[in-house]
């Protein structure tokens, strides 16, 4: 077996590869393709399309064309062809992953430099004196150093690795938080929000004292700004938002909301797990105190992501966790502490998941970004015209600025049920109540069906979305109403 280049990983992922260089994974680079395919934006599909074709059971055995597409070019059918798994077919059908929110499919490029990592550079990390242990450390602060590129970061001093966005946001809660809050802080969280940016901070309100105050929506599902700066005050001393949305897709304006939180002394946290890999983010530009996403959102590997702060902020964050690698000096006596990032790094981290997220930044950053956000906003507009041709089908949410993520109910169908006849045909969406409770109880819902999609999805996906869901309408089969929510499982993200 020939092992990929790992040494190609610690290029700066500002210098791009010509077309005939290899990917980060060692693979043979295509020749240039053409940028973003346009998506339909009118006919959308009004009559009933035929089901799926029946598809090989397996996937197909040669996987060696599967390779990376040049910087600077984009587009969906090129992404897809670096994705194994999208190649495999479910329950006969060949699948269509709409479940995008929850997690990423991972290119052939992240799959390969992990077990290149496993097969010729496994070692421990930053205290080892032989060669492997150098490498290994060169592999995970280059991964540092490109997450601090791809978030526009002033330094990679500034990025701490974590398990995922809610290991950051308790992170944050137990360093900053317990330092700095007392009776009668507020901490201003959207009912928009995940329960990862709400129940964090309810611990450590219980805690301190502190108050947890929701901030409303409007009807849209966009945050209401004038019920927000009405909420902030000098009370407050953090602010948390999602720069994009899990269950309603809504994309508020972040860095206004963060001047305005400033102007009251307040920190401002940005939950980036469901905007990292549909939008440039610039965690500067955003004026973010905190910044967290998680890896596997990003077609990396799960149980890797990483938490931005500033300097002046990382100065008044206290250890969260103690043990190896977090330390500089160690006796019964006295311990001193390593400078950050690495004090908030305690014990082995995730050394192969840093390497997936370098490679996984590595592949995201070949194609034009611009051309990936522009093309998902395409798709998203189809997809929403689409749905509404679908009787019964109502989507949740209407804000201005969106991702594409697509929440729905339709009348008559429990979400669970909604769910399991897609995954007959193949299509993979999410159905519960998303671990955001408060924003579907903001809509009179406990739960709903999700479709979320990602830059290899494509505008014939959405077409067997809407044709198995007019199948299902037309079936004569009826669940519970998605009012209640009742039979729906409790799912994630």
């Amino acid at each position: 077996m020939t092992t990929p280049d790992l040494r190609a990983l610690l290029r700066s992922p500002e210098q791009v590869p010509s077309p005939t260089a290899t990917s980060a994974a060692g693979i043979p680079a295509t020749p240039p393709t053409t940028t973003a395919a346009a998506v339909p934006t009118t006919g959308v599909p009004g009559a009933v399309a035929p089901a799926p074709a029946d598809a090989p059971a397996a996937p197909p055995a040669d996987l060696s064309g599967l390779t990376a597409t040049p910087p600077g070019a984009f587009s969906p059918e090129a992404a897809r062809k670096d994705v194994p798994i999208l190649h495999r077919t479910v329950n006969g059908h060949p699948l269509v992953w709409l479940d995008n929110g929850a997690t990423t499919q991972k290119p052939r490029q992240v799959i390969e430099a992990v077990s290149a990592y496993y097969s010729a550079a496994n070692s421990n990390i930053h205290r080892g004196a032989h060669t492997m242990a150098r490498e290994a450390t060169e592999l995970y602060e280059a991964g540092r150093n490109a997450v601090a590129q791809f978030l526009g970061a002033p330094s990679p001093d500034t990025i701490m690795f974590v398990r995922g966005t809610t290991e950051a946001i308790n992170l944050v809660a137990q360093s900053w938080g317990r330092a700095h809050l007392g009776p009668g802080d507020d901490i201003l969280v959207p009912v928009l929000e995940h329960h990862s940016d709400i129940v964090p901070w309810q611990l450590i309100a219980e805690e301190t004292r502190a108050r947890v105050v929701p901030v409303p929506l409007t009807p849209d599902g966009e945050i209401d700004q004038a019920a927000y700066a009405d909420l902030l005050s000098a009370r407050t001393q953090m602010v948390v938002v999602s720069q994009a949305s899990n269950v309603l897709g809504t994309v508020p304006p972040v860095r206004e909301m963060t001047a305005l939180a400033h102007r009251y002394g307040a920190k401002v946290l940005v939950d980036g797990a469901q905007a990292v890999a549909h939008m440039p983010v610039d965690v500067q530009e955003l004026g973010a105190d905190f910044y967290a996403f998680s890896g596997h959102k990003l077609f990396a590997p799960t149980g890797i992501g990483a938490l931005y702060a500033t300097p002046e902020t990382m100065a008044e964050m206290r250890p969260w966790q103690g043990g190896g690698n977090m330390i500089e000096s160690v006796s019964f006596e006295r311990t001193t502490f390593a400078a950050m990032p690495h004090m908030m790094e305690a014990g082995t981290g995730h050394i192969s998941g840093v390497v997936g997220l370098l490679a996984a930044i590595d592949w995201l950053r070949g194609f034009d970004q611009d051309a990936v956000a522009a093309y998902e906003q395409q798709l998203m507009t189809y997809a929403m015209q689409a749905m509404a041709t679908v009787p019964g089908v109502e989507v949740i949410g209407s804000a201005a600025e969106r991702i594409a993520v697509l929440t729905f109910t339709m009348a008559g169908h429990d979400p669970a049920s909604i769910a399991d006849w897609l995954d007959r045909d193949g299509i993979a969406v999410r159905a519960g109540h998303h671990c955001a409770q408060p924003a579907l109880a903001h809509y009179g819902l406990e739960s709903a069906a999700r479709a979320s999609f990602a830059l290899y999805n494509t505008s014939d996906e959405v077409d067997q979305l809407v044709a198995s869901l007019r199948r299902l309408g037309q079936s004569g089969q009826s669940g519970q109403s998605g009012q209640s929510g009742q039979g729906a499982p409790a799912q994630q993200a």
